[in-house]
């Protein structure tokens, strides 16, 4: 695996920074998205918020107006929160422990384990969907659905204790490496579901909303509104009906997204 893995490493920014925040960066916007995207957001949103403390000073609009295209937005308002987190209670330092990791807002147990792994040289149980085809192919072969409980005790029993950031590396490229050469063999996993569709989704359409706000603070309803039909009449959809876009707008100011004065929005 050492040797495949170095024959095929991939040379990613992030690859080439130890401190914990960059790599916590990474991590969340590695989160279902693809790494050609990230590769064009990771860098300049690390320039202008350079340490958690910088990012737990700004405002969320910024911090959205940076993520706009990567998608999934909610994770830019929990990597923000974690920021404030870390900020009130670890002196702006990210901890290294798996369960203080696991409190913060939008860590999971796969991005711990790589925030452990890549910044601390901690070694876990790390089970990213490259991992995880890696493993499947490797050790279930005829196996149609393998669940994630047979494959962890394989993952860690295998881990490197000297050097994990550079044997999760090796996983990672095998396993991008295996996508292009036979079927995904993640589809075999008891847990895979494909992406949902963006295009005309109510992702796309909170999306639509979101950049329009941050462009136009203090826009009103009705405003919005009519903007949104249009941005879908250009796609060549039906416009949308006045509950739908009432529900996207409840769920965005419950989610912190926006805050409403009267009849005017602006984000949080």
């Amino acid at each position: 695996m050492w040797q495949e893995g170095a024959e095929l490493y991939r040379d990613f920014p992030w690859r080439k920074v130890s401190d914990p925040y960059l790599i916590l960066v990474s991590e969340v916007m590695l989160q279902q998205t693809q790494v050609a995207r990230v590769l064009n957001y990771w860098e300049p949103f690390c320039v202008r918020f350079p340490t958690l403390d910088a990012l737990a000073a700004t405002d969320n609009a910024a911090v959205l107006e940076q993520w706009q295209g990567l998608g999934y937005n909610r994770r830019a308002l929990a990597l923000k929160r974690c920021a404030e987190i870390c900020s009130e209670r670890y002196q702006g330092i990210l901890p290294e422990t798996e369960a203080e990791l696991l409190a913060l807002p939008g860590i999971g147990a796969a991005s711990a384990a790589g925030i452990r792994a890549f910044a601390f040289q901690y070694p876990g149980i790390y089970l990213e969907t490259n991992v995880r085809a890696v493993f499947i192919h490797e050790f279930f072969p005829d196996v149609e659905s393998v669940s994630d409980k047979e494959i962890m005790p394989l993952v860690e029993a295998t881990c490197s204790q000297d050097n994990p950031r550079g044997w999760y590396y090796s996983l990672l490229d095998i396993g991008a490496h295996l996508k292009q050469q036979v079927q995904n063999p993640s589809r075999k996993s008891a847990h895979y579901a494909r992406q949902s569709t963006f295009v005309g989704s109510r992702r796309q359409k909170r999306a639509e909303l979101l950049r329009q706000v941050l462009a136009f603070p203090g826009i009103d309803s009705e405003t919005l509104y009519l903007k949104l039909c249009e941005f879908e009449k250009q796609a060549g959809r039906e416009i949308v009906s006045s509950g739908i876009f009432e529900s996207l707008i409840e769920d965005m100011l419950k989610e912190g997204f926006f805050r409403k004065e009267g009849e005017k929005l602006f984000v949080t």
